[in-house]
């Protein structure tokens, strides 16, 4: 019986009522925008003043913030934002089309599915020691320094390794994603937070690694077991996945009773894949890559992939347009994120924000002073989802702060570095987080209910840390 019709029982009308339906991401975020639009008409505007900082780095004077008119957000200014949203976004969007074209490419060749299926098969007898020893891989290189957006072409590679194995696409995603979400959480060397935080508190670089050492090994462990935890779960039960339905209808399944042969021409495609990844990194750290480069590397390798794999030019060409069209709708989620943004910086509400949270710290305790500097950090990052971006307009502010409420710089560059990197992991303005759920076709609404619990017990143990920091006084100072 259809859900909608109308049925009589013992003389009356009863409708059955509809399933609860989660709301569209779509639908989540223009919301989201839409508050933040509105709260621009009663919460006041303001700004600080940017100034040089450290290494020629613009950073917000801590005594220069100062209320301005209210410039709220109009309803034509509101509509504009998406598509403003979308220009802003225009390079992480057409990064996200390129390399999912790219990786649809090398799979059109059998190179992928010929090489992780002899992985798998090697593998299958201790099949749970890929998930911490991925996971720890991806946790080094973010740890050390910082990888983010490079992790976008590993992701449909792991979710077919995962699914081979008997797991399903949440796990393949979360090796790659939390393996290195450790890295901005409990970063040891990471230049791009650490390196600017401890710079702009005036802090020695890398000093405390010892501590967060010790933060990176707890976080890695909480984490590698709540993805292990989950994985046998769905190897017993494939079918208490959250994914199960969607996984399904996936074209990219590795059949391991039916595999390619693995030639030496899909060797040599992966190996040229293998050298891509290689240059990614080198153009990264040396060179000052960014996702415009990463674009036009992954289109170099999906055409010198695509002659190795013997694929025809129209061939290779369809194929290509193929993996852009499957991850169209995941691609406009990061300019619809990005949106959010857009509304707050035309209302101006992000420094009088920050100016406000700091004010709340006042004259409580060391200790919880410090806490609610984790906390203000956490909400930040919703609005400057950018690690450096984020501690170039709240160290500032929050390193002098510590030296009036008796809280350690050092503390406070681990309770921003915690703040920063928890939520890396679930917030919808993170553009590399929307774009590898994008890759992994993962829905925002499915991957939140999932990561939420752990992302709580992240939280808790990051406050543990900022607790101890201050109580044993991390310093030099």
């Amino acid at each position: 019986m259809d859900e909608n019709q109308v049925k009589e029982t013992e003389g009356s009308v009863v409708k059955q009522k509809k399933p609860f339906q989660a709301p569209h991401v779509f639908i989540i975020l223009a919301g989201i925008a839409l508050l933040c639009a509105l709260c621009s008409y009663f919460l006041p505007a303001g700004v600080y003043q940017m100034v040089e900082g450290p290494g020629g780095r613009m950073i917000a004077d801590p005594d220069s913030f100062a209320y301005i008119d209210r410039t709220p957000v109009g309803f034509f200014d509101f509509f504009l934002a998406f598509p403003e949203g979308m220009r802003q976004a225009a390079d992480i969007i057409f990064c996200i089309f390129i390399v999912g074209g790219a990786v649809r490419v090398i799979e059109a060749t059998g190179a992928i599915e010929a090489g992780l299926g002899r992985v798998a098969t090697k593998f299958m007898k201790f099949e749970m020691l890929i998930i911490p020893i991925i996971m720890a891989f991806f946790a080094i290189c973010g740890a050390t320094y910082g990888m983010a957006e490079e992790i976008i072409p590993f992701v449909p590679i792991m979710i077919m390794l995962a699914m081979a194995l008997g797991y399903d696409s949440i796990t393949g995603t979360a090796m790659v994603l939390l393996g290195a979400g450790v890295r901005f959480t409990s970063a040891l060397t990471n230049p791009f937070t650490v390196g600017v935080a401890q710079s702009i508190a005036e802090l020695p670089m890398f000093s405390g690694i010892e501590f967060r050492a010790v933060m990176l090994t707890c976080m890695f462990i909480l984490t590698t077991g709540f993805v292990m935890r989950y994985a046998r779960r769905i190897k017993r039960n494939p079918q208490l996945s959250l994914m199960y339905e969607i996984d399904q209808t996936r074209d990219e399944i590795l059949d391991l009773n039916q595999l390619p042969d693995f030639t030496p021409r899909r060797k040599g495609v992966l190996a040229i894949f293998g050298l891509g990844i290689i240059g990614l990194v080198f153009g990264v750290l040396v060179w000052e890559w960014y996702i415009q480069e990463i674009s036009a590397l992954f289109l170099i390798i999906s055409i010198a992939c695509g002659l190795v794999g013997r694929l025809e030019a129209n061939e290779l060409a369809s194929e290509f347009a193929k993996g852009m069209a499957g991850i169209t709708g995941g691609a406009l989620v990061v300019g619809f994120s990005r949106a959010i943004l857009v509304v707050l910086t035309a209302g101006n509400l992000i420094h009088s924000l920050l100016h406000a949270m700091a004010g709340w710290i006042g004259n409580l305790p060391a200790v919880a002073s410090a806490l609610i500097m984790y906390f203000i950090q956490s909400l930040l990052n919703f609005l400057i989802p950018s690690g450096s971006g984020q501690a170039s307009v709240s160290m500032p502010i929050m390193a002098p702060l510590a030296d009036l409420v008796g809280v350690t710089r050092q503390t406070s560059v681990i309770a921003f570095q915690l703040g920063d990197g928890i939520s890396n992991t679930f917030i919808p303005t993170s553009g590399y987080f929307m774009a590898v759920l994008a890759i992994a076709k993962v829905p925002l609404e499915k991957w939140l209910k999932w990561v939420m619990p752990l992302i709580g017990m992240q939280y808790l143990l990051g406050a543990v840390f900022v607790v101890i920091a201050q109580l044993i006084e991390l310093g030099p100072f």
